[in-house]
């Protein structure tokens, strides 16, 4: 009983957010939103990072079931800027410059659907993977990976969703 509590508790607020996604998407809110009245609309953002200047970064997930997660920055004073959906293809791109830790991946793009180990023992990796909609169409998951000695995003890549490759395919 222990096992469904926690499945549950951890899929309603995706499953909320999915249901408000079939309405309206967050994106289609103004820039200088206020944040309450963003959760006022869509609920709690599931992440939310602290910056040094008192400012806060939130992103919105349909993760691990969806394929949608949105994010805006909040300054001190509780005003949103711009919100985009943070699962796209111009938005992975930025983990190609600069360091990425785990926490920051964490922070731009919400919690993963899954975390895998991929390689060999003396060269693996630890997996982050997206489900999102490449292209706003293909059924795609974006798998980021963590180099094991410094713990940075060391390469990163699309591939298909496997959940929607069975239903159409069945075992091959």
């Amino acid at each position: 009983m222990l096992i469904k509590k926690s499945i549950f508790n951890t899929l309603l607020p995706s499953l909320g957010i999915l249901i408000l996604a079939g309405c309206t998407s967050m994106a289609n809110l103004p820039a200088g939103s206020t944040l309450a009245a963003v959760e006022a609309q869509y609920g709690k953002a599931g992440t939310v990072c602290q910056r040094d200047d008192g400012s806060q970064h939130m992103v919105w997930s349909t993760q691990p079931l969806g394929q949608y997660a949105w994010g805006t920055n909040v300054n001190a004073e509780g005003v949103t800027d711009r919100i985009i959906l943070v699962l796209s293809d111009p938005n992975f791109q930025q983990l190609g410059s600069g360091n990425w830790t785990e926490a920051q991946v964490i922070c731009e793009f919400g919690p993963p659907a899954e975390i895998s180990w991929v390689g060999l023992p003396k060269s693996s990796h630890k997996v982050f993977s997206y489900r999102y909609k490449q292209n706003g169409a293909w059924n795609s998951m974006m798998h980021v990976y963590f180099d094991k000695y410094s713990g940075l995003v060391n390469r990163f890549h699309a591939g298909p969703d496997p959940i929607y490759e069975n239903r159409f395919f069945g075992d091959m």
